[in-house]
């Protein structure tokens, strides 16, 4: 074989090599993205418009606050509290605690239950316990990394929930914003008058000791602000510390165009788990390391105000002939 002929087989045989090499090589991951960019490549079908029946403003002089309410875990409650605020139960009453890194609580303020306000029309005075329920049929969006206090953690129908498999129950947890029906010694002492959010680190232990009824969506910069009471609990001890409720209506009873259009992010959809990556491993710059977990109550439940749409193009009148 000739010295020309040869090198160019060697020459081939190389190209081939190398090309076969390269053809084997992963392709690139895309750069991971921001929790910024991934909101913004949302489409619509990736939010869900909150339920007018199932969501509370509180109206308070500083502005309003919104709450989610959860009747998929207590329904009981819910049914209440929507006769509650039908009857304008809580209009006029005040928000009496604020205690530090832990609760906001509001409700009637007289100790006496002979001096307390009629509960009202359609309202009931006995309510069960509902701390859990079963998870069958439920959907849940579970989260990947391991949690102290539920086997499993995750998202049902957008509210931070715990799981057990193996007993088939399911909990909605106490996470920053959660709205919760005070209670006393007895588990079913509850009626949901004394509502209360929490606005300090997570007291996951009262996780299935206290009815959830809710979250709030919009508005918590409102509570967690509030000056801290001063009495036992934080309950203010002087009643000039409570703040005047203007207000609670279910946003299914406010006209329209008064109403707050929020909608929620989905949290069964590949958008949101996307989400929970990006927050379970920092990727920007400023992050020398990477988690690789994240709690439950750290997971951003993104809400925003919905956009209206296009109003439809009017048709021009048809030109008569003449």
């Amino acid at each position: 074989m000739s010295v020309p002929r040869l090198r160019s087989l060697v020459l081939s045989s190389a190209l081939l090599f190398a090309l076969a090499a390269h053809a084997e090589e992963p392709a690139a991951a895309p750069p991971a993205r921001s929790m910024q960019e991934i909101l913004d490549a949302s489409q619509p079908a990736d939010w869900r418009p909150l339920d007018p029946k199932n969501t509370l403003y509180l109206e308070l002089e500083a502005g309003r606050v919104v709450i989610e309410l959860a009747p998929a875990f207590a329904p009981a409650h819910v049914a209440n509290i929507r006769a509650l605020a039908k009857g304008g139960y809580w209009n006029g009453l005040s928000i009496n605690r604020a205690q530090d890194n832990f609760v906001v609580q509001w409700g009637d303020p007289a100790e006496d239950q002979a001096q307390r306000k009629p509960l009202g029309r359609g309202a009931k005075a006995k309510l069960p316990a509902e701390f859990a329920r079963s998870s069958e049929r439920l959907p849940f969006d579970r989260l990947p990394d391991a949690d102290g206090w539920a086997p499993e953690v995750g998202f049902s129908s957008g509210f931070p929930a715990g799981r057990d498999p193996a007993a088939k129950t399911a909990w909605l947890a106490h996470c920053y914003g959660a709205v919760g029906a005070g209670r006393d010694v007895a588990a079913d002492s509850s009626d949901g008058t004394e509502l209360y959010v929490v606005i300090g680190q997570s007291p996951r232990q009262l996780d299935r000791n206290i009815t959830v009824v809710g979250r709030v969506v919009q508005g918590m910069e409102l509570l967690s602000v509030l000056p801290r009471g001063s009495g036992p609990l934080g309950f203010y001890t002087d009643p000039a510390q409570r703040t005047p409720i203007q207000a609670i209506r279910l946003a299914a009873d406010v006209p329209k165009k008064e109403r707050t259009p929020l909608e929620a992010l989905r949290t069964d959809t590949p958008l949101f788990a996307e989400l929970v990556e990006s927050r379970r491993n920092r990727r920007d710059d400023w992050y020398k390391h990477m988690a690789g977990h994240i709690d439950l109550c750290n997971v951003p439940l993104p809400v925003r105000e919905a956009e209206e749409p296009p109003a439809p193009a009017k048709k021009k009148p048809a030109r008569r002939r003449r």
